[in-house]
């Protein structure tokens, strides 16, 4: 009976998910729905795995982050399962940690197989701390400081994603005074212009990250570590990007990487075992985002580097990509209480609510657009247009603008934010001294506390008079 209870979750796992957007017809109100885990119940109540929203915001409060475990884990299985049919052997998905750490993530992603990405001392703590197995962890950074280095290499941590030859330099002297040999993939810029957000393209040559194949500053670093004791050089990383919506960036920048390869190969008899692709697959946060296939991009990513490799003559070097936001976005949602209306007439509406850039600075950084629905009328026709605007005393805190709610929005409704499960929660501050939200699973009919909500007392706990 256990056997077959875990089989039939496992079959709800992998077909519950559809592969095309959702439109929900509530009472002749169509609703479109950015993610196939957000539905509307016949209270008219929106539901996020199922379950009721504003039953979840009655329970545990507002602001409140929600994540869906079952969507996490499926996100998961999707990456881990192209990548062992693909590319086989060692190849492996990283989770990227900064789309959102936490202890119980590390324990979701390790127990589905994927490696991770950490990009600091904290998400190596965090990791450490939920168990997870630092063998398969990758420390990127382009400024790890000597405290950095030596508490990694003290983590056991696998593997030093180099940024510049002064990084090389610590982790080589570190490393000897530890007398270890610590694997390193230095990170290369193939100069690929993603074509998305300029604060997320790094894989130009003018980014602030790695060493570029261009100015030959690339090959020079190679040369260097190559010559270093206790470096183990692996192989390489590049990453040209956030939120793309197909291959075309990893297929440019996979044969500009492979080329590379193949020419330290010629130059210093150098086989590079590994190629660290990054991340970068977009997510739907509103309707006019296409929903991307990740099997069949995964594969043809695949299919050319398996080509470009025979054509140039090179072993097939074991592959890695570093998905994060595309393993938690869509798995999360965020809910506001409403507070106040604002009408100025002939000019525009404001309504405000419990949080703001505090819990989701990702307006005010890159203009990102969401998915906001009323989720206590869900079921309403949306009429009212009007920018949704946090709490704190700025007036850049805004959550989203010209959006259409229903014409009754009123004090104590419940707002949602749909697809925030990438940088929100690792973005969050405490500015205006305002603490930061609890993190709350959802899983099948249960619900779980994964983060606990930040008091008054813990914005003064490292606080000396």
């Amino acid at each position: 009976m256990i056997f077959a209870a875990a089989f039939l979750k496992l079959l709800k796992l992998v077909y519950k998910r559809k592969e095309s957007p959702v439109r929900v017809n509530v009472r002749g109100v169509e609703i479109s729905m950015v993610c196939d885990n957000i539905t509307v119940n016949g209270k008219g109540h929106l539901c996020f795995d199922g379950q009721d929203t504003v039953e979840l915001a009655q329970k545990y409060g507002t602001p409140v982050y929600l994540m869906d475990e079952d969507r996490i884990r499926y996100n998961c299985r999707v990456y881990r399962r192209a990548m062992e049919k693909y590319f086989g052997g060692e190849s492996m998905a990283l989770y990227a940690s900064k789309a959102a750490s936490f202890a119980k993530i590390y324990s979701i992603v390790s127990e589905e197989g994927l490696g991770a990405d950490v990009v600091s001392s904290g998400e190596i703590y965090t990791a450490m701390a939920a168990g997870f197995d630092m063998s398969k962890a990758f420390f990127h950074s382009n400024n790890k400081t000597d405290e950095d280095i030596a508490y990694a290499i003290s983590c056991g941590i696998g593997f030093f994603v180099a940024d510049n030859v002064e990084e090389l330099n610590a982790i080589e002297r570190i490393a000897a005074q530890k007398n270890v040999k610590q694997k390193v993939l230095l990170r290369l810029t193939p100069g690929i212009d993603p074509h998305t957000y300029a604060a997320v393209a790094t894989g130009k040559v003018d980014s602030k990250f790695g060493s570029a194949i261009e100015t030959g500053q690339a090959e020079e670093i190679t040369k260097y570590a190559l010559s270093l004791e206790h470096v183990v050089l692996d192989g390489f990383h590049c990453h040209v990007g956030s939120q793309v919506f197909d291959s075309d960036v990893y297929l440019r920048a996979s044969d500009v990487m492979l080329e590379f390869i193949s020419d330290m190969k010629k130059k210093y008899n150098y086989s590079a075992k590994r190629l660290d692709l990054g991340g970068g697959y977009g997510v739907r946060y509103i309707e006019s985002h296409p929903h991307i296939d990740i099997d069949a991009n995964i594969k043809q990513v695949a299919d050319s580097i398996k080509a470009k490799a025979a054509q140039l003559n090179i072993e097939m070097p074991v592959i890695h990509m570093e998905p994060g936001r595309s393993i938690v976005a869509d798995a999360g949602m965020t809910l506001y209480t409403v507070g106040t209306i604002k009408k100025i007439p002939g000019y525009k509406n404001y309504v405000s609510i419990d949080g703001g850039m505090t819990d989701n600075p990702r307006f005010a950084l890159y203009r990102s657009p969401y998915t906001v629905i009323l989720a206590n009328k869900a079921d309403k026709p949306c009429d009212f247009e009007c920018s949704l605007v946090g709490r704190c005393c700025e007036s850049g805190d805004i959550i989203q603008e010209n959006i259409k709610l229903p014409d009754d929005v009123s004090r104590g409704d419940i707002a949602a934010v749909l697809t925030t499960g990438a940088y929100n929660y690792s973005m969050a501050s405490n500015y205006n001294r305002i603490p930061r939200p609890p993190i709350v699973m959802v899983r099948g009919n249960e619900s779980y506390v994964a983060v606990k909500r930040e008091s008054l007392a813990d914005l003064v706990a490292n606080d000396v008079l």
